[in-house]
């Protein structure tokens, strides 16, 4: 699998997302439930495995003690994956989770986009500039996730980060908390995929795309080849997986990437002059 760099750290450009192993589904109360009751930690393990046999070399993972536990064990055990820490907001201050993130192994730590957006709608983004020292001088790459464009307008201008992590969607206003306290209300608009693939395109950092799926709303076919057709040849994405009701998502959902890749490449390459 082909792979990209954040600062000093090449990662493959398909990056294991974590969401479903902690309950979050962005569906329904119920699912949550589920994905919490089935992604044991031998299954988030197994799945781990799976993603190191496919070439998958990092993982987008909460920056808790359940998540630092089970990457822990896999390690032990003779595991490869990459960690990027993604802080808490219901754990603490993102100053928190990225010390988490530090202490437990992480190879990069970046700020959740809830609590990106809290800040910005608080005015508060001058906490922002010494987390992302910290971890820089803790000898990691640093980024900012965020659901607007202005987020990543406003870091542009004001840091120095390493990467960024961009969602296709704004599903809940994070002003009154920086959680995602529920599903329920949760809104997919296409025009925040359009506005966030266009900003994509004028940022100087590389760029994980998130959400792609509409948190499975989409047909993935049709998910994937949109993302191709925006990532930059500096960029990734991050996908959850949800594997009780189809255990072979992963290595379909890494096989459709590469083959929308290719067939973008192959198609700019035929549109070139001879």
């Amino acid at each position: 699998m082909d792979t990209i760099t954040l600062g000093d750290l090449d990662v493959s450009r398909f990056i294991l997302g974590g969401n479903p192993f902690s309950g979050f589904s962005h569906l329904t109360r119920q699912t949550d439930d589920e994905q919490r009751h089935w992604y044991t930690c031998e299954r988030i393990k197994a799945t781990y495995r799976e993603a190191e046999r496919l070439g998958i070399t990092a993982h987008v993972g909460r920056a808790d003690h359940h998540i630092a536990r089970v990457l822990m064990e896999h390690w032990d055990e003779g595991g490869r994956i990459q960690w990027i820490a993604q802080t808490c907001p219901e754990i603490g201050t993102a100053r928190r989770g990225a010390l988490s993130g530090i202490r437990f192994g992480a190879k990069a730590v970046f700020i959740q986009g809830g609590q990106m957006d809290h800040y910005r709608a608080h005015g508060r983004l001058d906490e922002v500039p010494p987390i992302i020292n910290m971890i820089h001088d803790a000898g990691l790459p640093a980024g900012v996730a965020g659901h607007t464009p202005e987020v990543f307008a406003w870091a542009e201008d004001h840091l120095d980060c390493d990467f960024y992590m961009c969602s296709y969607y704004n599903p809940i206003p994070r002003d009154d908390s920086p959680e995602n306290l529920g599903p329920q209300s949760e809104r997919y608009d296409e025009a925040d995929r359009e506005s966030m693939t266009a900003a994509i395109q004028h940022l100087s950092k590389p760029v994980i795309h998130y959400k792609i799926l509409a948190a499975g709303r989409h047909d993935p076919a049709a998910a994937f080849r949109y993302a191709a057709t925006r990532m930059r040849p500096t960029d990734a994405v991050c996908v959850g997986i949800y594997t009780k009701h189809r255990p072979n998502e992963l290595e379909h959902d890494t096989g459709l990437l590469e083959k929308c890749l290719s067939d973008v490449a192959d198609g700019r390459r035929s549109d070139s002059p001879n």
